[in-house]
């Protein structure tokens, strides 16, 4: 598939902002949240945002008020502000009101010529949005997994969210979830430990294992610059043209990452 097709969005902090727009990729501004009302509320930001997205957080929103409202006043910043889409991003379970904003943004965006963004748990409060899907798995096929989105869904409608995974797993891990760890500490156990590392075609990911005296056995689960690519290249032979990743997890690796896929 031709990398050319593919659309790349740089989800970016306000003080990250600068740096971010020298990729020349749209950025969504993390400057917005729902709050009380429901209103939408931005962020003091040393540039204003302007182009690119506007991603929607949460921030003591009550589940309450006017939903017409509140999609009223996104459409005006969308306007205002020359965005070409909304990355919403609520962290609540869904309340009627918040229900009922999902599926005025879905009638209403898209109709304006807007993308829609929502996450997976999201998903069935809204036909038209395009779903995020997280390329962070710890079993199972990450192509076995897309591929189920894609039939759920439709193609045009699965986003691949670039999540860059570093945890750690005690051995057995029936729960399959372990302790995330920062690069700092990745790096140091690979050069404490020096162990093998190997890749997994199924997980898309780097992985070792190692011994400690007080926890017994260990699974090491992280990409790099290698399995981020190999990601991507996964979606695009299924057919995803959506890429989003977080500026603040990839920034040591974007520069490699995006001169290789265009």
């Amino acid at each position: 598939m031709n990398h050319s097709v593919s659309q790349y969005i740089l989800v970016t902090p306000p003080d990250q902002m600068q740096a971010a727009a020298s990729y020349n990729v749209p950025i969504a501004h993390m400057a917005y949240r729902i709050g009380t009302g429901p209103h939408l509320f931005r962020a003091n930001t040393p540039v204003a945002p302007r182009g690119g997205l506007m991603m929607i957080g949460e921030d003591r929103f009550d589940g309450q008020g006017d939903a017409s409202m509140f999609c009223r006043e996104v459409l005006r910043e969308c306007q205002a502000k020359n965005f070409t889409g909304v990355i919403f991003d609520p962290e609540s379970q869904p309340t009627p009101t918040m229900a009922r904003i999902i599926a005025g943004l879905s009638e209403h965006l898209p109709r304006r010529g807007l993308s829609f963004f929502l996450p997976e748990a999201y998903a069935n409060y809204s036909n038209t949005a395009k779903i995020l899907i997280s390329s962070a798995i710890s079993g199972g096929s990450l192509q076995h997994r897309l591929s189920a989105v894609i039939d759920q869904y439709g193609v045009n409608r699965v986003a691949l969210c670039l999540d860059r995974s570093a945890e750690d797993f005690y051995l057995p891990s029936p729960q399959g979830s372990g302790r995330a760890i920062s690069r700092d500490e990745l790096m140091r156990r690979i050069e404490t430990l020096s162990p093998s590392i190997f890749f997994s075609n199924e997980l898309c990911a780097h992985y070792f294992t190692y011994m400690s005296r007080d926890s017994g056995a260990h699974f090491i689960l992280f990409d790099d610059v290698g399995s981020i690519h190999k990601k991507i290249s996964l979606g695009e032979q299924l057919g995803i043209r959506h890429y989003v990743f977080f500026y603040s997890q990839m920034d040591d690796l974007l520069p490699d990452i995006l001169a290789q896929r265009r």
